[in-house]
């Protein structure tokens, strides 16, 4: 069951019952290559390296906290998905994860579409060289600029979300003289199992046409009589940091029926269905998440067969990965401030960034994981709280976790799979500066997002 996020933020104060965290790893140095990047580890002096560079350099080079990428990890996973799926699907990076010029020459490099949901992505897709054909774009309240501003451009596909978006979309289409390829987003009454604010396929929410009425087939209806657009496609998503691949087989199903509708009454078989991403990752050793190719077998192995019993011709199938490519390839870097124990309940550890630089767990109430990483202990493991910087009682970094007893104010922490929203979602909340990005490759750390500084605070306020 979904579990609503508090008002305020988890009420970080609550006695926990006993037995509500887990117990401490066996060995607290060491790094769960499930939630860790590829090339993390310790080094002889037990200092974490990712990259072939120790985490002293980098908070020494680029301060903390920092936000720091394996690009080599990246990029495999980025090669991974584009394997798994083969020349015969298509593969869409969902930018919101996270997008910067670097990540879209990544992709670009490694044969990734890209999918963006507003005129910043897209801004940033076109100005780092991302093709426009290899664009897709998102979104349920699209304005008029934008819309242009991607026919222009010449975007592969644009995502219609509303009756209004048909028309809209179609009109500046036709004014532009231009044919527009599109998709129409439906919802398809599958909640996956997540946390409500992140389900997205229920019928009580803002994205999509539901299936349910017969809405999606009226929007099918509507978009195949519009001169300015050329329907390629369904497009559904149910749902994010998923596990079970039970919601995508319901949903493919349903898809496939609605399908099947619109070649009985127009004749016309659309070549394309988008099932969207979703899929999860390891925030903590407890997660098991799938790799590409079964993901992609099973994907496939539901949409053929619903296909076959439809007698309808296999669409050409997308998926848009986004955190399950970013994810796990990034840690934030903090430095300790203050160890504030409390008696018969956990150790409070600030830290110099917070829910500005990672509002997930507030939001969702996310878990992660956490480690020393600027040295090695064998002290005894103590239950801890990270928390931020800032003036709110719900600046929570990681709930529960443990770290060795001898921890102190200078260490090194770091907090593993923050590549996808973190950056994305930062803010600048009590005036805070949002942390670089650095990218660490083969010996060199580069950043490709540079840390805000008080004069950007300022050119911004111009009163």
């Amino acid at each position: 069951m979904s579990r609503s996020a508090h008002p305020a933020g988890p009420r970080h104060a609550d006695v926990l019952p006993e037995g509500h965290y887990s117990a401490p790893a066996a060995d607290l140095n060491a790094l769960d290559p499930k939630v860790w990047a590829e090339t993390v580890g310790r080094d002889a002096d037990g200092v974490v390296r990712v990259g072939g560079v120790d985490v002293k350099s980098l908070a020494e080079q680029h301060g903390t906290p920092a936000y720091v990428i394996d690009e080599t990890d990246f990029r495999a996973r980025a090669r991974a998905w584009r394997s798994a799926f083969g020349t015969e699907a298509d593969v869409f990076y969902a930018g919101k994860a996270f997008l910067s010029r670097a990540v879209v020459r990544w992709l670009h490099e490694e044969g990734l579409n890209l999918d963006v949901c507003s005129g910043g992505e897209l801004a940033t897709a076109l100005s780092a060289g991302m093709p426009a054909d290899r664009i897709a774009f998102h979104g349920n309240n699209k304005s008029p600029r934008e819309i242009q501003r991607a026919i222009e451009a010449g975007v592969g596909r644009i995502v219609l979300d509303s009756f209004q978006e048909i028309v809209r979309v179609a009109h500046i289409a036709q004014s532009l003289g231009k044919r527009q390829r599109v998709q129409i987003r439906i919802t398809v009454g599958v909640e996956a199992h997540t946390h409500e604010f992140i389900a997205t396929a229920h019928e009580d929410q803002k994205f999509g046409i539901p299936l349910a009425g017969g809405q999606a087939a009226e929007a099918v209806r509507r978009a195949l009589q519009l001169d300015g657009l050329e329907l390629i496609g369904i497009h559904s998503h149910i749902g994010s940091q998923i596990f079970d691949m039970s919601g995508f087989e319901v949903a493919a199903h349903r898809v496939v029926s609605l399908l099947k509708e619109i070649r009985d009454e127009h004749g016309v078989e659309l070549p394309e269905i988008d099932l969207g991403g979703g899929l999860g990752i390891a925030y903590t050793s407890a997660d098991d998440p799938r790799e590409p190719h079964e993901i992609a077998k099973a994907l496939t192995d539901i949409v053929t067969r619903e296909c076959e019993v439809a007698r309808l011709r296999t669409p050409r199938i997308s998926v848009e990965p986004g955190r399950a490519i970013v994810g796990p390839t990034a840690f934030t870097l903090y430095e300790v401030g203050t160890i504030k124990p409390l008696d018969g309940l956990r150790t409070y550890v600030s830290v110099d960034g917070g829910m500005s630089d990672n509002i997930r767990t507030a939001l969702y109430d996310a878990e992660y994981s956490v480690a020393l990483v600027s040295r090695t202990s064998d002290a005894e493991p103590m239950l801890v709280r990270v928390v931020g910087k800032h003036c709110e009682s719900g600046d929570i970094v990681v709930k529960d976790a443990f770290l060795p007893a001898d921890l102190a104010p200078g260490d090194l922490i770091a907090v593993p799979a923050t590549g996808a929203y973190c950056r994305s979602m930062a803010s600048n909340y009590n005036h805070v500066l949002r942390p670089p990005v650095v990218a660490v490759r083969d010996g060199e750390a580069k950043v490709i997002v540079r840390r805000e500084t008080e004069e950007d605070l300022l050119r911004l306020d111009v009163g």
